[in-house]
């Protein structure tokens, strides 16, 4: 699979992973001077076993109703959708790949979780699912791994691939009353499937999200689906406060109203929930520390204009021109967000390269930031086309992370994936 071409345009790179509907590939778009997208591949025998239909011909409106809905968002906080068409017996839909480190790694990579954290992700969230839900769209599948948090902070929602459509016209295609979702953050009217799913449902699954941040674990688990199901018609989570007693009151009931077991009594809607959460974000220019991946980011120092985007000044420039070298670990995550926004990955490398050594001395080697370091310098190695570098750096990121987590941990499992594709580039060119 890897290296294929879809459409002819779309060279497939890496397996990012699978989701309801398909697999999801890193790739290249030949057309466009080898932009990076992410290209979702779905196969129309497990479009049937969803959908409850072999029917080639609803199957095919029902991922052109996918590309539609999700083509029309237009909003910084959702994935773009780039192309979309048929390729042999599979269908395509080709995205935005996006740099950062999805909501589940973030969260296990900073845990405590902030709860200043955990209500900025909530934030953004929010704002996301406004928009989808002004189109008439049910996300239906909103966790952790659907979410990616940017290096600057910015949240973005991915996989509105399950989204249905609460139109009359459309309930058609998801007659069959099959369960799309994950089951942890899947409301209760969802899991029973005797009645439509609306936004509430989405509500319902940022309310575990925010639970999960700010306590490290879900509302409710089992072993089994059947177990897990009853206790959320029949029993209540643990207190957010009970669990981590620093959390805003305001901020614990309002979890707690989220993941209420009916619709009616959760709040009204995303913005409403916003507007809850309005008053416990940090404001412009508010104090806090530079770190990679913060999302209080976006609020504390506002997108100000993007710059012009020059290439980035040569290492042997003439003195006095171009930036200043940034100095401390600071400034230095500050040019770094800078210059990934050119796609510098050369320069972003070797800025994190010199900076780990005053942020171990600083942090210490086993800290979360200093993780967080070697993992964005490892990835931006390979993005660099550094694979000779990167291997070394992710080998030794695997060793630890499966010695504290297990090997199937998603974060060992990624940077196995890393790892391969590093030892590919490096024995076949």
């Amino acid at each position: 699979m890897i290296g294929r071409v879809i459409a002819g345009r779309y060279e497939l790179t890496e397996p990012l992973g699978k989701g309801a509907m398909g697999q999801v590939w890193g790739g290249h778009d030949r057309g466009l001077g080898g932009r990076r997208v992410a290209v979702k591949l779905m196969h129309s025998g497990h479009l049937a076993s969803l959908s409850g239909s072999a029917d080639p011909e609803e199957l095919r409106e029902r991922f052109e109703r996918e590309c539609r809905v999700t083509a029309q968002m237009d909003h910084p906080h959702l994935v773009t959708v780039f192309d979309a068409g048929r390729d042999d017996d599979e269908l395509f839909l080709v995205m935005q790949r996006l740099e950062g480190s999805d909501l589940a790694d973030h969260l296990a990579e900073n845990a405590p979780y902030p709860w200043q954290w955990a209500v900025a992700v909530a934030a953004q969230l929010c704002s996301a699912l406004v928009a989808v839900h002004a189109v008439r769209i049910v996300h239906r599948d909103l966790k952790p791994g659907n979410v990616i948090v940017r290096p600057e902070g910015r949240v973005v929602v991915l996989d509105l691939g399950i989204a249905a459509v609460g139109s009359a016209a459309d309930t058609r295609l998801t007659r069959t009353g099959a369960l799309i979702g994950t089951p942890v953050y899947m409301a209760p009217e969802q899991a029973i499937g005797t009645a439509p799913v609306g936004p509430a449902a989405d509500l319902y699954a940022l309310g575990g999200m925010l639970y999960e941040l700010l306590t490290g674990r879900v509302p409710f688990e089992a072993p089994e689906a059947a177990g897990l199901l009853y206790k959320k018609l029949h029993e209540q989570p643990l207190p957010v406060r009970e669990l981590r007693p620093e959390t805003p009151p305001v901020l614990a009931d309002l979890v707690h109203r989220l993941l209420h077991k009916d619709p009616q009594g959760r709040p009204g809607d995303a913005h409403e929930v916003y507007e809850e959460l309005a008053p416990l974000l940090p404001g412009p220019g508010a104090p806090g520390p530079a770190l990679p991946l913060d999302p209080t980011g976006p609020f504390r120092r506002p997108v100000a204009p993007w710059p012009p985007r020059p290439a980035p000044p040569p290492r042997d420039a003439v003195p006095g021109f171009g930036p200043p070298p940034p100095t401390g670990l600071a400034a230095t995550l500050e040019e770094v967000r800078r210059l990934l926004s050119f796609g510098a990955y050369a320069r972003v490398a070797d800025l994190l390269g010199a900076a780990l050594p005053a942020a171990v001395a600083e942090h210490g080697a086993s800290s979360p930031i200093v993780r967080s370091l070697r993992k964005q310098y490892a990835v931006t190695l390979m993005e660099a086309g550094h694979h000779a570098r990167a291997l070394p750096e992710i080998s030794r990121l695997i060793a630890e992370y499966a010695a504290e987590r297990g090997p199937h941990d998603p974060v060992v499992t990624q940077l196995l994936q890393d790892e391969a594709i590093c030892r590919r580039y490096l024995t076949h060119g």
